[in-house]
Parts: C-alpha cells; sequence; structure tokens
C-alpha cells in the first residue's frame, strides 16, 4: 500500500464540481483526487449524487462548472468525445449491449481512442466466458456476460481511466467474485478505476479510499486503512 510520503502521481483532480440537469443542481462542489493505478468508490444511498458524478467527469450532463483536471489537463470545458479520446471508458449500469450483434462485434464495436489498448485475445484471457460465447447474439448473454462484455469492449479502446457503474447489480455470486478478480488485475496493470457500487462487501477489498456522497456533495473521505473503524458510522450512513 502506498504510504502518505510516497503518494501515486495523480490522474484525476476534481475541484468545486457542480453539476446541473436543466434547472435542477445535483452536485454541489465535489471535490476528491485519484492517483494513477488506483481504485476507489463512491458510496451513498440511491439520489446521493454517484452516477451524476461519473456523467459530469464526460460531460453527460446538462451543465457543470468547477474543475476537473485529467493527467494535468483541465477538461471541465471539453465535450465528451474529446474526453473519451483523452483515455477516460465508462461501463454505464444498463451495459447498452447491442442486441443483434453478436458478443465480438459488441467487443470490436467501439472504435480505439487511445494506444495501449488490449488485444481481443488479452481480454479473451482475462473473461474465458467470452470466448467461448464470442458467436452468440447479444440477446442470448446471460446479465453477467453482458456485463463482462460492457467491461471488455472498454479495455479495448486504451482508456486508462476506467469509470464502472454499479457493475455487480444483480449478478450471481461467482460473477461478482470474477469482476472483483479483474478489478485486481486491471490494477496491477496500471488502470485506474472509479467504481460506483451498491454492493459495499465486493467494493471495500478493491477500493485504496471510498467517498462518501450525501445530497450531491462527499460527506467523508476514508482511507482502506481507516475503513475498519469507520465501519458502524458507514452502515448507518449507507443504511445496508
Amino acid at each position: 500500500m502506498t504510504s502518505a510520503f510516497d503518494p501515486k502521481p495523480e490522474m484525476l483532480r476534481v475541484r468545486d464540481l457542480h453539476a446541473y440537469y436543466g434547472e435542477s443542481h445535483i452536485l454541489h462542489g465535489i471535490d476528491f483526487s485519484v492517483g494513477r493505478g488506483e481504485c476507489v468508490t463512491l458510496l451513498g444511498r440511491n439520489g446521493a449524487g454517484r452516477t451524476t458524478t461519473l456523467k459530469a467527469l464526460l460531460g453527460l450532463v446538462g451543465r457543470r462548472t468547477g474543475s476537473i483536471m485529467l493527467n494535468g489537463k483541465e477538461i471541465v470545458a471539453e465535450p465528451t468525445h474529446r474526453i473519451a479520446g483523452y483515455g477516460v471508458g465508462y461501463v454505464p449500469e444498463e451495459r447498452a449491449i447491442f442486441a443483434s450483434l453478436s458478443a465480438e462485434e459488441n467487443l470490436l464495436l467501439p472504435p480505439q481512442v487511445a494506444s495501449g489498448g488490449m488485444t481481443v485475445d488479452e481480454i479473451y484471457a482475462m473473461f474465458p466466458n467470452l470466448r467461448e460465447r464470442r458467436s452468440s447474439p447479444g440477446t442470448k448473454l446471460s446479465g453477467g456476460e453482458q456485463q463482462m462484455l460492457a467491461m471488455a469492449r472498454v479495455l479495448r479502446t486504451g482508456a486508462k481511466l476506467l469509470l464502472l457503474d454499479e457493475i455487480t447489480e444483480g449478478l450471481a455470486p461467482v460473477i461478482v467474485k470474477k469482476l472483483g478478480e479483474v478489478i485486481v488485475e486491471l490494477k496491477s496493470r496500471g488502470f485506474t478505476i472509479i467504481l460506483v457500487e451498491q454492493n459495499f462487501r465486493f467494493a471495500a477489498p478493491l477500493a485504496d479510499r471510498h467517498y462518501v456522497l450525501e445530497h450531491g456533495e462527499i460527506l467523508a473521505t476514508i482511507p482502506q486503512e481507516e475503513l475498519p473503524g469507520r465501519m458502524d458510522w458507514l452502515h448507518q450512513t449507507l443504511g445496508v
């Protein structure tokens, strides 16, 4: 684990981020940072602003103000396609698998936006189920296989900052365990991960740091080493 005296190079720094959908003011001055190769979670009850935070990073909200520094570059005014081109990948909660395409066609569909994306063979080594189902149409894939495919698509693009929204929701425990192993491997390969996750038992051992949101603000920042002493407070705050 990185000590306070040996911080990882900062990949993302968010300062005073506000986000709006029309007249609705959803995020109220969010501040957080993520080091290269770290995994952090955004925790909170439904409606706390976690998914909006991910969308705001990509410019998928009506309006945003504040500062979003990605690898030292200010991107708060940049359009979504350009931010993706800087190596930001988003796996939305709805997965967005094309039903009429095969698993492999879905995998190959997104363009490569940056160099260093994983090859199809590397992806199949990470997700053996997808190799077996490569010719199956999207409609025939299980929920777990669809979730693996949604993650795999992003890994091919060259993205190095992964925004993962509720990737374990509704999945069998064996698939959840597999996704946890994948995140550990991705961290070891230098990927940076922001995880919005309702399944705290899944998220807790993976994250270097937990950010707790409430009403569009960050209520607390909990480093991994402080987690055992904050569990009672977390359970009370999150209602889990």
